[in-house]
């Protein structure tokens, strides 16, 4: 019995999963996943998309079970508030602004950033700002924006995650080189004009569209999600403490729509 529910061919269908960039854009590693071409635009083959989906969600969930730390990646402005909510839902860390350099190869600078953060923002809940003048207490917030901005999906980060979510393998190059240098495990959605070479558990789909996105990530939050369930209670309830105290029916590819969402 599965842990968890996978979407149908035809959910993914309908959701635009199939649909690839131009034949024109398209990256040649990535042929065997697609299945034709129509009116200019490359075809993603579901059934493979869907074999590939469930591998990564197994994975996933196993990370999970372990009580490993996964970063969501995902910085495409139009869905990377959606990515987030996913991995706020499931337990995940995310960077949505952009991938900040040093993340996994140079954590302890990386980590006086998020104490920063969590330093002036309990500062800030304590009342503790009101010794400073009006001028200098609106640097502070700014200063606290700023870094939200930056690192708020990752204050709970402890060193290298055990596995890294990226959505656009193409987009987020500097991510993945990086979990190349620490053996860090990449799973990621991989379009058609992307290089899938370093990405450890690809899922081939359109993602670019918030329909597409947000279906095949949700599944991957689902399974995160079990996988933490999964967890004995005893093992949960100490993370939770550590936080606390560090922080602050199938078918083939046809019958799909002719345009890319």
């Amino acid at each position: 019995m599965e842990k968890y529910q996978f979407p149908t061919i035809q959910e993914l269908l309908a959701a635009g999963v199939h649909f690839g960039h131009s034949v024109n854009k398209w990256n040649p590693k990535m042929e065997p996943y697609i299945f034709s071409s129509k009116q200019g635009v490359h075809i993603i083959d579901l059934d493979k998309t869907s074999e590939l989906l469930k591998a990564a969600a197994d994975f996933l969930y196993g990370v999970a079970a372990k009580g490993g730390q996964i970063i969501f990646v995902c910085t495409k402005k139009q869905i990377a508030d959606l990515v987030a909510q996913e991995a706020k839902r499931c337990g995940g860390l995310y960077m949505s602004e952009r991938w900040m350099g040093g993340t996994i190869t140079n954590f302890k600078v990386i980590k006086k950033s998020i104490d920063k953060l969590v330093s002036l923002k309990k500062k800030r809940d304590a009342g503790e700002l009101s010794m400073y003048t009006k001028k200098e207490r609106l640097l502070i917030d700014r200063e606290i924006t700023r870094l939200e901005r930056f690192f708020g999906g990752v204050v709970d980060l402890k060193g290298a995650p055990a596995a890294v979510l990226i959505v656009d393998a193409k987009r987020e190059k500097t991510a993945i080189n990086e979990c190349k240098i620490f053996n860090v495990p990449v799973v990621g959605l991989v379009d058609t004009n992307s290089d899938p070479s370093n990405v450890d558990k690809l899922i081939p789909g359109n993602d670019d569209a918030a329909k597409s996105v947000g279906k095949l990530v949700a599944v991957l939050a689902d399974c995160i999600a079990a996988g933490e369930h999964s967890r004995p209670r005893e093992e949960q309830a100490c993370d939770q403490l550590a936080h606390v105290s560090v922080v602050p029916a199938h078918a083939g590819t046809h019958g799909f729509p002719l345009a890319r969402e």
